[in-house]
């Protein structure tokens, strides 16, 4: 399947042109779940893109919309191709949320994180090492297979059409021994290595830029190559996280974004701050206070 028509993103698209054509028809959700002889929650999961549609139901809820043609036939068309399974879906117990098949399909992400690197730069050490700390009721089976998607994910990056990255990374995230010393520096390098490439852009938020815009929380901001398809802010938090969606909101995110990159280090003086780090670690050269190891 092209990536760009993730089963994720159709089914978005579908559930929002759904519930604008039963907008446009004046018609209750009671009343399709009712001529549909299901729950008005299938409904509503349908149109906001949290459940699969088959196409009878599709060409049902069209036809209480009277809407027929061209326009029934493309929109039963998505419904078909929605149904369709994502190369993640063998991971889909260890996945929360729709966030892969969403980034499956976006052109370009821009993201503030604060505590780790993301899970597109990653190494799969790394990845271990963090995983095994944050969830502590991780088997051994399910810790691989985290890493197993995360590594994968990152084909984004190489494809033919790749994704275009553009991240912020606070100081912190690069000054905490993710699994001891070698594995954060073989992480460090990796970070040098992917800010080479041409589609994506890294840069260090310094210690020294004091408070800032970012510091609610990390974040992503998804763009979509298709006009249908409007942006969404992924807010991660522990049990997986918040897509949110409104115009209001998705501007609050664009400007946090702006002003968090504005305060960041350059491009080229982040890259340059990294290879210092990945020689000569601050969690080495920092005096060790009470409780550190």
């Amino acid at each position: 399947m092209n990536p760009r028509r993730s089963p994720t993103i159709r089914r978005r698209r579908l559930g929002a042109e759904l519930r604008r054509y039963r907008d446009a028809a004046g018609v209750t959700i009671d009343v399709v779940a009712d001529r549909l002889g299901c729950s008005p929650s299938k409904v509503s999961r349908i149109e906001t893109g949290h459940t699969s549609a088959t196409p009878r139901d599709v060409k049902d809820m069209l036809d209480i919309y009277g809407v027929n043609g061209v326009e029934s036939d493309e929109l039963v068309q998505i419904s078909r191709e929605a149904r369709q399974k994502g190369w993640w879906h063998p991971f889909s117990p260890v996945l929360t949320g729709a966030y892969v098949g969403l980034e499956a399909a976006a052109r370009s992400i821009r993201a503030y994180e604060q505590q780790v690197v993301p899970g597109l730069l990653q190494t799969d050490k790394y990845a271990i090492a963090m995983i095994r700390a944050a969830r502590l009721g991780d088997t051994d089976r399910e810790i691989e297979q985290r890493v197993r998607v995360r590594m994968a994910r990152q084909a984004l990056l190489i494809q033919d059409d790749p994704i275009d990255l553009q991240v912020v990374l606070d100081e912190a995230v690069v000054s905490r021994p993710v699994g001891g010393d070698q594995v954060m520096r073989d992480q460090l390098l990796r970070l040098v290595e992917a800010s080479r490439l041409p589609n994506v852009t890294l840069q260090i938020l310094p210690f020294a830029a004091g408070a800032h815009a970012g510091m609610d929380g990390t974040f992503a901001i998804l763009d979509f190559p298709d006009a249908e398809d409007p942006n969404v802010v992924f807010a991660e938090n522990a049990t997986g996280g918040l897509f949110l969606e409104k115009s209001d909101e998705l501007e609050k995110y664009n400007s946090i974004f702006d002003t968090v990159r504005s305060s960041a280090l350059s491009p080229e003086e982040s890259r340059d701050m990294i290879v210092m780090l990945a020689e000569e670690p601050l969690w080495k050269a920092r005096p060790r206070v009470s409780g550190s190891t």
